[in-house]
């Protein structure tokens, strides 16, 4: 619903925002002070020369949709409960959504004191809450999500024209030039600042939060372009820097969910030692391991499917797998043909997940489901339909896998893990149990950790450019004190910042602290998180989206 007169009377100014955040995926020190060397960023620039910045530590896993929940709930996944790209229910999974985030945001906080929201294109805000102004959700909903107030992205395309959540094209379409990529990608940029600024003038919102996600995806797809990343950045400052006239908030903050890097390591396939150990079965044929390459086009189609079944070819590449005719062995024939560039071009992602080797699930003591929740999961009798590890000897098998994963080296002979440990360790709160068993944490980020199952252990890097743990946290304007060094600054220490700053209570269950660059406010008891009505029946309507994991 739109602001009513009689809500803006905490409003000094209504001409002015109070508190703007602009979250840039995969935004970190090292990127941004190459930019800023070379002057593509003058924006974020003048924001850093005027307030206060400094590396912001990401969870673990630094995955987008976890860690952009605990950024704007302000506690931990196991409070949370948004482990990575899938949720799972024993060996069925979907894909998450805002209803699997089961803790107040920023924005139902700041609604219960009267203070209005613009949020847009935030991960996992899909379906969106009911709230003193608008919300249009980002990455992981369909393409046509329903958004908040309803009708409002029919007014925005009738305002600024088109906007879409994902490219017009699918990821290795080869039908277009990296130019017109790029085109793309700059145009979605351009739509994200173009609707923040309509909705903003619209609404009039005390607090806004707009994301821009290409800052993330243009590492992933281009492997790193330098030239290619300016492009994106560049476009994304050039939204920031309308924004922040058009707006004119009175305290500007950015931050962001993770960091990027290079890995500069051989990639390491976790199934494929855990099958050697004797902790992993695997089998030909069925519905394949979980990636995200599937449904992934589904959601930039509209869709919003139950769940994905492989169609009639899917199927018989199940069947040909089972037989020992696996896409692989199939490739190998092609590659000696010449043929094997071509297939790869053409052949659907499902033909190439049920045509080959897959986890045995039910049958596996241990696996991992997806790499992005880094760590390994144990099948427990009682808990998984088909447990393999009796419960009275899961602290022992655990115990020993945990010695195990420790033990593995790379070819240079340095540990593959810097950490691995019990859930406990990182996790606290209702939804633990959803997490891994075992979470292993590559030495500096620089092994990519792959599910696939393989003969060999090692191998090039899937994706040499991926996540890192620090990612940035700016503070600039009114009220902030740029004095103030940012320090150990945390993904969950966000969310009571911002609230300090708009002299609001944040919620006592937040596991971060307030930044000493604004005066805190005291910490209060807020009543559980609940879904709004609306939400509640569009997730009845929609029913759950089918997680199919990352792109491995």
């Amino acid at each position: 619903m739109e602001r009513n007169a009689g809500t803006t009377n905490a409003r000094r100014d209504r001409n002015r925002m109070d508190a703007l955040l602009i979250g840039i995926d995969a935004g970190c020190p090292s990127v941004f002070d190459r930019l800023s060397d070379e002057g593509v960023i003058p924006n974020l620039q003048s924001l850093l020369d005027a307030g206060t910045s400094g590396p912001l530590e990401s969870q673990i896993p630094p995955w987008t949709p976890s860690a952009w929940p605990s950024l704007f709930t302000g506690v931990n996944p196991g409070k949370h409960g948004v482990f990575g790209f899938t949720g799972f229910d024993g060996y069925d999974f979907h894909v998450v959504k805002g209803s699997d985030v089961r803790e107040h945001r920023l924005w139902t906080l700041l609604d219960r004191h009267d203070r209005s929201s613009v949020v847009v294109n935030v991960p996992v805000t899909h379906p969106p809450d009911e709230i003193d102004g608008a919300i249009v959700p980002g990455f992981i909903g369909p393409e046509e999500p329903p958004c908040h107030p309803e009708g409002i992205l029919d007014d925005i395309r009738e305002e600024i024209g088109a906007y879409r959540v994902y490219p017009s094209y699918s990821r290795g379409d080869e039908s277009l030039s990296d130019a017109e990529k790029m085109d793309e990608y700059c145009r979605l940029v351009e739509m994200r600042g173009e609707a923040f600024q309509y909705l903003s003038g619209r609404f009039e919102p005390d607090f806004g939060f707009l994301q821009f996600q290409k800052t993330d995806t243009v590492f992933h797809e281009f492997d790193g372009d330098w030239e290619k990343v300016k492009r994106v950045y560049a476009a994304a400052d050039e939204q920031i820097g309308a924004v922040l006239e058009a707006c004119n908030p009175r305290q500007v903050f950015v931050a962001s969910d993770h960091g990027m890097g290079r890995y500069e390591k051989p990639e390491f396939r976790v199934n494929a030692f855990l099958e050697d150990a004797g902790y992993l079965e695997t089998t030909l044929g069925g519905k394949g391991m979980p990636t995200w390459n599937v449904m992934r086009d589904d959601l930039r189609d509209g869709e919003q499917a139950e769940e994905w079944e492989p169609n009639a070819v899917e199927r018989l590449a199940a069947a040909m797998a089972s037989v020992g005719l696996t896409a692989h062995r199939i490739g190998l024939v092609l590659d000696r043909l010449g043929l094997a560039e071509f297939a790869k071009a053409h052949a659907p992602d499902g033909v190439v997940r049920t045509g080959n080797e897959q986890v045995d699930f039910p049958n596996s003591k241990a696996y991992v489901r997806a790499r992005t929740e880094l760590g390994v999961r144990l099948n427990v009798e009682g808990r998984e339909p088909n447990g393999q590890v009796p419960d009275e000897e899961y602290d022992e098998v655990r115990a020993a896998l945990i010695r195990d994963l420790e033990s593995v080296t790379a070819p240079d002979g340095e540990p593959v893990f810097q950490t691995v440990a019990p859930r406990e360790e990182f996790f606290e709160g209702p939804y633990t149990d959803r997490a891994v068993d075992i979470v292993t944490i590559p030495t500096d980020f620089q092994h990519f950790l792959s599910a696939q199952p393989a003969d060999e252990y090692f191998a090039e890097t899937t994706e040499p450019w991926n996540h890192k743990l620090d990612g940035i946290f700016v503070a600039s304007g009114e009220g902030i004190d740029a004095s103030q060094a940012i320090e150990d600054a945390h993904l969950f220490d966000v969310a009571p910042t911002i609230l300090s700053a708009l002299d609001v209570p944040y919620s006592d269950r937040m596991d971060g602290r307030v930044l000493p660059v604004v005066d805190a406010t005291e910490p209060t008891s807020y009543p559980e998180y609940a879904a709004s009505k609306r939400t509640a029946i569009d997730s009845a309507v929609e029913g759950r989206l089918e997680d199919l994991g990352y792109v491995e």
